[in-house]
């Protein structure tokens, strides 16, 4: 804990700490607030809920896939601080964009044909705004902190990111639509001149240009000046399709590296399932209100930011993955409780949605909140050692491409995630039954953990 506050006090450490929790915010409030719209005020089938609310995940995660290689060879070959300048300015036009789409539905011009199309686009390019993001926030920790406060600048960050989550989580659930449209604007404002305040992190490595392969293989062999300008973007897509093939198997070599970003993927695409669901679960199982559906929010992000910080203690400091099978058993286990209650729901007699007040009340309430929190408070011991040793296992210079390995197949996860989310309701299964494929899939991210916390002891001897 002296650690935890010490690091707040550093410029070295808490401009950051700002800036990803104002992004983290920021993507919070605007695309909750677009989904919980959606949810509640457009759609009426709990199918097109699920289905929107799969959809707007996916858009978010695609840009990690795509173009994570190109992001984790720039953060590596050029001043992180630079990046996150230009990253920031870029939000700022971003939320422009999807606070007129909020504004446009709020009115109910064109939501079909203009305001949705804005929100999904403002949604498409956060996510690239992430992907670039994304890597420098656990990379540049070993560059501006002691090696002994890595494992709590890490922690700090992910707990940081969930505090942010559920700030962004409740006003969503709370403010009117139109008020998010200009939060979103203002917290991109406020983000921009956080991440001025980031000190210098220039390349450690020797390498400084950005590798193109395919694309100057392309134009060694075009024909004309025509012929490459018309080639240029499919060469260029093709390129990171390529570059992310070989980013990650240059980065799973190591096979800890390779268990430790299987465990978290697995994770984040169970995550991905029960986030895309709780909107739609709140209103059609429960029969709640979204207020209830932003409180589901609230209680998985602070239990992951409980989670993030218990673990640094359980740990005393020490980067290990000895507690990750444990605790994603655990969180497992609570999936298969909160489906049971949810399962068992009994409905309550009042016409319409169950506000919040009357949820709370309910009999089987408090033991469902107690199911949501502890998966998440198990979730977040299980990730926040494992993104630790990513950045601390390997060399420095290559921290940030090593992180956008592990995103690209994080998203990839999320992505089939999402994407088996919409098939299972597609088969009719019962939105309510697909929380045990969560479940089951915590018992492979247990397996990766338990084989990487034997080659860690392997390794010491």
């Amino acid at each position: 804990m002296t650690t935890t506050t010490h690091l707040l006090r550093q410029r070295r450490f808490l401009p950051l700490f700002v800036t990803q929790l104002l992004g983290a915010f920021n993507d919070n409030l605007f695309k909750n607030a677009m989904v919980l719209f959606a949810v509640y005020s457009l759609y009426n089938s709990e199918s097109q809920e699920a289905a929107f609310s799969g959809i707007a995940s996916a858009l978010f995660v695609i840009p990690f896939v795509t173009l994570s290689a190109l992001s984790g060879q720039l953060a590596d070959t050029r001043d992180k601080a630079g990046i996150i300048r230009v990253v920031k300015a870029c939000e700022v036009g971003i939320m422009v964009v999807g606070g007129a789409g909020l504004f446009l539905a709020w009115k109910n011009w064109a939501v079909e044909s203009l305001a949705i199309p804005l929100m999904l686009t403002a949604l498409f390019a956060m996510g690239i705004h992430s992907t670039f993001f994304g890597p420098i926030k656990y990379a540049i920790l070993p560059q501006h902190l002691k090696p002994d406060e890595v494992l709590a600048g890490t922690g700090l960050v992910e707990a940081g990111t969930y505090i942010a989550i559920l700030a962004g989580t409740i006003l969503a659930g709370w403010i009117p639509v139109e008020w998010a449209a200009v939060g979103v604007i203002l917290t991109a404002l406020i983000g921009y001149v956080a991440g001025r305040q980031v000190p210098p992190a220039p390349p450690l490595g020797t390498e400084t240009k950005v590798s193109f392969p395919v694309l100057e293989w392309f134009r060694a062999r075009a024909g004309s000046k025509l012929a490459y300008g018309l080639g240029w973007l499919p060469m260029a897509i093709a390129d990171q399709f390529v570059s992310a093939y070989r980013l990650i198997r240059n980065t799973t070599d190591d096979r800890r590296v390779a268990l430790a970003i299987g465990a978290i993927s697995f994770f984040w695409a169970v995550g991905t399932i029960l986030f895309i669901q709780f909107p739609p679960l709140a209103k059609n199982v429960l029969h709640a209100s979204k207020e209830v559906a932003s409180l589901f929010l609230v209680i998985f992000s602070i239990g992951i930011a409980v989670g993030s910080m218990s673990i640094n203690a359980l740990l005393k400091g020490t980067v290990s993955a000895r507690f990750s099978p444990p605790t994603v058993v655990v969180m497992g286990l609570f999936v298969v409780a909160f489906w049971f209650v949810c399962s068992h729901w009994q409905d309550h007699q009042g016409e319409g949605l169950m506000q919040l007040g009357a949820f709370v009340s309910h009999p089987q309430a408090v033991w469902l909140l107690l199911a949501l929190f502890g998966i998440a408070v198990a979730g977040g011991m299980f990730v926040v050692p494992l993104y630790a040793f990513l950045t601390t296992f390997v060399p420095p210079s290559q921290t940030a491409r090593t992180i956008a390995a592990n995103n690209i197949v994080n998203s990839g996860a999320m992505v089939l995630g999402a994407v088996l989310s919409l098939v299972l309701g597609k088969f009719g299964i019962p939105l309510v039954d697909q929380l045990l494929v969560s479940a089951g899939m915590s018992v492979v991210s247990a397996a990766l953990g338990y084989w990487l916390y034997r080659a860690e002891r392997a390794a010491l001897g």
